[in-house]
């Protein structure tokens, strides 16, 4: 993998560009990006205990040009500069979040409706950009924050199809922020069952883009110039398929069941996809021909769910090695539900209480960025070129004394001098209570961030020591 970030350097590598048309506003800037780096989680007010240094990072959040938008922009633009200097595939993963913010009653009128209506917020739909061999992610390539209007309870589906902010066009404004892919790049879209609209498909085969979009519904087949009624269907089609391909693959553990390694079988077909007969969205009424990857899981453990994927694709699948390829893309979404679990988890960015909405649409955009380059340390703890790399390439030095003393007597005995990687995020989990295998059972975000928490403690602690002595 590429060098992760450093968190002391944080600032300048995930925002190297950026340009707020103030220096003095550029250097507050980085050094709050820095502090936020340093304290993942804890409020403002934690973070900057002084008041001076308080109301300076409010009077920044303030400023027009420190924006959710322009700071998104130019993230975005460190990130497509990364992309530039690789050949290999990317992975474009696109998903949609709730951001619950339904205690801030200052922000009412500004959020919309959530989950069953009840709550307030926003949905966020995100674009990461992922390295499928390694699953790195280089960045946040898109953040849309987007308010649910009011609809009437039965809106006629003319009216609902007009409307320019309905939720199911967030996947098209998603490709929109993206623009077309650069002339000899490799970008490849992945979705969940959520992108599966004919609408989008259709958007996806009109622009030309690579993608695998995991089906949801179980759609008519045929050509649509046929006068005849469509008698096959999608998924049944597909299940009626043999196996061309068996291969075995490793599960993390998820919701109380331990990792496990699933036998697979997998087909591939080319098939003709009928448009739906109510028109629902804006696209021309055609058939879209495109390959379905069936992957399955025949015989699972006793009690376990079968695994099961149907993926719409636009890969040409002519052998095992195809469909494994297929196969592991779709895999790698599950990055961006790591990033939903450090986003929300670990930088409680729905726990922000800043009273306006430009406030905290600032601090959503570098809390969510910041989530890439925490990602990615986490990673590297597992990476065989970087986990035996002192841990001192990326945290402060300071950092790793105070985990070793917060670790006990044993570390403080240690005959060597300093922690890799892979013993820093350890350690950081122990601190929260962590007392498994790591290499059968890593450690997941909430008790790394109840380590990290733990660690921030000790750290203030010893600040406050150091100035007492003074």
């Amino acid at each position: 993998m590429d060098q992760p970030f450093e968190l002391a350097q944080v600032a300048d590598q995930l925002f190297p560009n950026l340009d707020l048309g103030d220096p003095r506003r550029d250097r507050r800037f980085r050094t709050v990006v820095q502090e936020m780096a340093r304290k993942p989680g804890q409020s403002l007010p934690q973070i900057f205990p002084d008041v001076s240094q308080y109301h300076a990072c409010l009077r920044l959040f303030d400023a027009p040009p420190c924006s959710h938008e322009r700071i998104c922009a130019a993230h975005q633009t460190a990130v497509l500069d990364r992309l530039k200097t690789t050949d290999r595939p990317i992975l474009l993963l696109h998903d949609t979040t709730h951001l619950d913010f339904s205690g801030h009653t200052t922000l009412e009128n500004d959020l919309g409706q959530i989950g069953n209506g009840g709550g307030r917020g926003w949905l966020a739909h995100h674009t990461l950009a992922v390295d499928p061999s390694n699953r790195v992610v280089f960045g946040l390539l898109s953040q849309i924050l987007h308010v649910r209007p009011q609809v009437p309870k039965n809106e006629p589906v003319k009216q609902r199809r007009e409307r320019q902010n309905r939720e199911s066009r967030l996947w098209m404004a998603g490709l929109d922020a993206l623009g077309p892919t650069p002339p000899g790049a490799c970008w490849i879209d992945v979705c969940d069952r959520g992108a599966d609209t004919f609408e989008f498909l259709f958007e996806l085969v009109e622009r030309q883009r690579r993608f695998v979009v995991r089906s949801k519904f179980n759609r008519a087949l045929g050509c649509t110039n046929s006068q005849t009624k469509a008698t096959a269907l999608l998924h049944d089609t597909m299940r009626g398929l043999a196996a061309t391909s068996t291969w075995d693959l490793t599960l993390p553990g998820r919701a109380g069941q331990p990792p496990r390694v699933a036998h697979l079988s997998a087909v591939a077909q080319r098939l003709t996809i009928r448009p739906p007969h109510v028109c629902k969205g804006k696209y021309v009424k055609k058939s879209l021909e495109m390959t379905v990857v069936r992957v399955w899981e025949a015989n699972p453990p006793a009690g376990v769910e079968a695994l099961e994927w149907l993926l719409l694709t636009s890969e040409t699948v002519t052998c095992e090695a195809d469909l494994r390829r297929v196969a592991d893309w779709y895999a790698c979404r599950m990055q961006i539900e790591e990033y939903h679990k450090v986003q929300k988890s670990g930088l409680a960015v729905e726990g922000c209480q800043m009273r306006t909405v430009a406030r905290v649409g600032a601090y959503v955009a570098i809390t969510s960025i910041l989530a890439v380059a925490l990602m990615n340390l986490r990673l590297a703890a597992r990476d065989p070129a970087w986990k035996d790399q002192p841990a001192t390439r990326f945290v402060p030095e300071l950092w790793i004394k105070v985990l070793r003393i917060g670790q006990g007597s044993a570390a403080l005995n240690s005959r060597r001098s300093e922690l890799t990687v892979a013993e820093f995020w350890v350690g950081l989990a122990r601190l929260g209570g962590y007392q498994k295998n790591p290499t059968k059972h890593p450690p997941g975000w909430i008790t790394l961030w109840r380590g990290w928490m733990k660690l921030q403690l000790f750290l203030e602690f010893h600040e406050k020591l150091a100035r007492a002595k003074l």
